[in-house]
């Protein structure tokens, strides 16, 4: 019974091939665009930062801040662009601003700090290995100073969401998988034709279609990373050419990161030489993979765009 179970399975599946292909590809492409095409029931929730048992407000101050770099980055329609408190240390995005629901920034609370007014942190609980952080220890305030942005690199790291979203970045993130999915398809179809595999026995044919898929798995990792290293760079330009002021906040905002990173992996012990490399950046979760454009790639970036801003 089974056996003849999976023969007439084998035999619908090698009738609608093409048709589960790009069902398949459409499955992938939607899956992967999904909380940019719903933002506020996925994205936000995911990452809202909460303050007594409710979502947690922007100041007036970061509203301005951010309606600010909207004006600076020219964007034309303002209302598809909003900001809310979320959780972390950095800004985050999602949302496509052409489309109904719009796009979403997410704030953290320590864009809400001044060197002067420190609330946006001190009043943020964080906790690493199971300790929370006492701001006034020595470990602690060095996190705190390097959590302090300048209101230049608020404004470059708001700018650089508003660049990802503007460059489309959602929907060149989402069209990699299907992509490399269809790419393997026809690859491994083409490949038993030249080698004369088709009408061959069932055994050669299911070996080239394991190499043929992890080639498929290699191409979409290496792909999907070039895209990510691609649209880093090509945002992190746009808004360091904003002005001079945006590009010097840039080149503060990742010297910031890297030595908030090198602070966190002397608190967070073996996970934390896991996680950060000795220079402040990620490393990748597999070897082959350069999952994170490098922040000292990025800084360095943003200086030579300054350097060409003042030449």
């Amino acid at each position: 019974m089974a056996v003849q179970f999976l023969w007439k399975a084998s035999v619908w599946l090698k009738k609608h091939k093409i048709t589960l292909l790009a069902v398949s590809c459409v499955g992938l492409f939607g899956a992967n665009l999904s909380y940019h095409v719903f933002p506020e029931q996925t994205f936000k929730l995911l990452h809202e930062c909460w303050s007594e048992g409710q979502p947690a407000e922007l100041s007036q101050r970061v509203c301005g801040v951010f309606q600010d770099v909207l004006q600076d980055t020219d964007v034309k329609s303002t209302d598809s662009y909003r900001a809310f408190a979320a959780s972390g240390f950095h800004p985050v995005s999602a949302g496509i601003p052409w489309l109904p629901a719009g796009s979403l920034v997410g704030i953290p609370p320590n864009f809400d700090s001044t060197a002067e007014d420190e609330k946006g942190i001190v009043n943020h609980v964080v906790v690493i290995n199971g300790k929370e952080v006492d701001w006034e220890s020595k470990e602690g305030v060095a996190l705190k100073e390097a959590l302090t942005f300048s209101l230049k690199a608020q404004k470059f790291a708001i700018a650089r969401e508003v660049a990802y979203l503007q460059n489309g970045s959602p929907l060149a993130s989402a069209v990699v998988a299907p992509a490399c999915l269809a790419g393997t398809f026809f690859c491994g179809k083409s490949i038993k034709l030249l080698l004369g595999l088709s009408p061959g026995p069932v055994i050669l044919r299911s070996v080239c279609n394991l190499v043929t898929a992890a080639g498929g798995l290699m191409c979409y990792y290496v792909s999907y990373d070039a895209v990510t290293h691609h649209r880093d760079c090509k945002a992190d330009r746009k808004a360091a050419t904003v002005s001079k002021d945006y590009a010097r906040g840039g080149v503060e905002f990742y010297d910031k990161i890297l030595s908030c990173n090198r602070i966190l992996r002397g608190l967070m012990g073996k996970q934390g030489k896991k996680m950060y490399a000795p220079s402040g950046n990620l490393f990748p979760r597999h070897w082959f993979r350069i999952k994170y454009t490098p922040y000292t790639y990025r800084r360095d970036l943003i200086v030579n765009i300054l350097r060409e801003l003042q030449a």
